[in-house]
């Protein structure tokens, strides 16, 4: 007994560790009635074939029926149905035997009729495979595909599906299809879920329950069917009014983040120096190329590093930018102080050149500057509004550009010596504060923001001699309606301006959209010509 008892017990575990692979191989085995539909000459006995291995809970009969879309289905002379594995070999489903193929085996040729049928047919096999994301697309495939006849499939596999976002998925689809069914209270049922679904993607189906035929006749004979869809129009179109708002709110906000690191150097030297500052938009083109530049060194060089090229673009971008502006700053701009016009016209002048420059240098042809992978994709919010990674990342940059301006500006000497020059120049430099230095360290602080800024749009669009063009107007409007030289009114009006275009533009188109904002800034600056924070000081008179 001693030595039979080992020997009983290793011979259970022998059992025990060949039965489930012998249960695995039984599941994958597929009934020889339900092939022999594909060995017939006619169509209809095929499709019926392929409908029965579409019902089938088996992985086995969702690989015949993608072998069925690839062309490696044979049929051989005495009707045996095998999947073509390689040239010399070839699997019988119905048995599990790998064997050489007949030289006589025929590839099922597939004409319209059955490739549809078999789309269908694979979407229900594919709610039983291994794979979660396979059996969420399959759900999602079925939710447009209404069919009654798939209503049982869709059934099995909610009792056998534990996750819960394809268990919704799957009772939406279950839905679509049951809307066909010839019972009101079915139908009823399916139309209340298809509206808490709030999915965009029913409203037809809904809206067809409630329209008429020639002879006036709705297309849905219940009454009570119908109330109940009409409820269900009205909620998606509800949910779909909210998820329109927020998308304008965030895209608004996007936008607003952008104008927000335009207009924030542009403010500082605006309000510190009175410069209208033409060659600003041409600094945010710099920042963008160099954020190309730095993007080529990390394919060549740290090819592994890649993702994180971005990161040590900002401060080759805000240094490349700052010494520009100061380089500007010393050499043109310093002696045209109190000469607005003539400002103008210079800086107008110098951001004519840097475009060229650019152009001779890197070609007139964008520029490619791709995302890092942890840039790409988004977070999908209400069902179907999809906040991107680079937009959030932005938001989130401009956040930390304020607060870092903010500090600079209340904690630093350099920041004591701009507000005292915004406040009073004179007095200022009567007390010993170098006022020639300041302004530019001052202007080079303004353009090293300019390129962060460039480095910010090359994430969202192309990088090219014209980049900079479209922002500067947009950057002034900013600074002369948030008040010159105020941080907190540049935030407000940014944000804001961004919000407004992004709500105005579904309404009345981009164009016109800039046209009311730009009336808009016009009527406000009759009324309050100081913006809207006043800046304080002797200046300010």
């Amino acid at each position: 007994m001693a030595v039979i008892y080992p020997f009983l017990k290793r011979l259970m575990c022998a059992v025990l560790l060949v039965l489930p692979a012998y249960t695995c191989v039984a599941a994958d085995l597929v009934d020889r009635a339900v092939l022999s539909g594909l060995a017939s000459d006619n169509n209809n006995d095929k499709i019926e074939a392929i409908t029965a291995l579409g019902q089938l809970s088996n992985p086995g009969a969702a690989a015949i029926l993608a072998a069925l879309g690839e062309g490696k289905v044979l049929i051989a002379a005495d009707g045996t149905v095998l999947v073509s594995l390689a040239a010399d070999k070839a699997l019988n489903p119905a048995t599990g035997e790998t064997i050489a193929p007949p030289a006589d085996a025929q590839t099922v040729n597939m004409n319209n009729r059955l490739r549809r049928a078999l789309q269908g047919a694979q979407a229900s096999a594919e709610l039983f495979s291994p794979v979660a994301a396979t059996r969420l697309a399959a759900a999602i495939r079925l939710q447009k595909e209404a069919d009654a006849a798939r209503t049982p499939v869709i059934e099995r596999a909610l009792t056998q599906e534990k996750d819960p976002g394809i268990k919704l998925a799957l009772n939406i689809a279950l839905a679509s299809s049951a809307i066909k069914s010839t019972e009101a209270a079915v139908r009823t049922k399916a139309v209340i879920a298809l509206g808490e679904s709030k999915n965009p993607a029913f409203k037809p189906v809904l809206a067809a329950l409630l329209a008429k035929d020639s002879s006036g006749a709705f297309a849905e004979p219940d009454a009570e069917v119908r109330n109940t869809a009409q409820k269900s129009l009205e909620q998606i179109e509800s949910h779909q009014t909210i998820v329109s708002w927020v998308g304008n709110l965030f895209y608004g906000i996007s936008l607003g983040s952008v104008l927000l690191l335009a207009a924030l150097g542009l403010a500082i030297t605006f309000g510190l120096m009175g410069i209208i500052n033409m060659a600003h938009g041409e600094l945010l083109m710099i920042g963008a190329y160099a954020t190309y530049l730095v993007q080529s060194f990390f394919k060549q060089y740290l090819p592994g590093a890649l993702d994180w090229y971005v990161v040590a673009a900002l401060p080759v971008a805000f240094v490349s930018t700052a010494l520009v502006g100061m380089l500007l700053e010393r050499t043109v701009i310093r002696w045209l102080y109190g000469r607005p016009l003539e400002t103008l016209l210079a800086t107008w002048g110098i951001s004519l050149i840097l475009m060229q420059a650019v152009r001779s240098i890197f070609g007139a042809q964008n520029v490619e500057v791709s995302n890092p992978s942890w840039m790409n994709g988004g977070i999908t919010v209400l069902g179907n509004l999809s906040l991107s990674y680079n937009r959030l990342v932005i938001i989130g940059f401009a956040l930390c550009v304020v607060v870092a301006v903010w500090l600079v500006l209340n904690y630093t000497r350099l920041g004591l010596f701009v507000r005292a020059i915004t406040q009073n120049r004179r007095m200022a430099d009567c007390v010993g504060v170098p006022t020639g230095r300041i302004d530019m360290l001052a202007f080079g602080l303004g353009s090293g923001i300019a390129g962060l800024a460039g480095v910010a749009l090359s994430q969202l669009s192309n990088v090219g001699p014209d980049l900079g063009r479209g922002y500067i107007v947009d950057s002034f409007m900013v600074v002369v309606l948030g008040g010159v030289g105020q941080l907190a009114g540049t935030v407000v009006a940014a944000m804001g301006l961004g919000a407004l275009n992004k709500f105005i533009e579904p309404f009345w188109g981009a164009v016109i959209a800039k046209i009311a904002i730009l009336l808009f800034i016009v009527l406000f600056v009759q009324k309050r010509p100081q913006g809207l924070f006043a800046p304080k000081g002797r200046s300010a008179e």
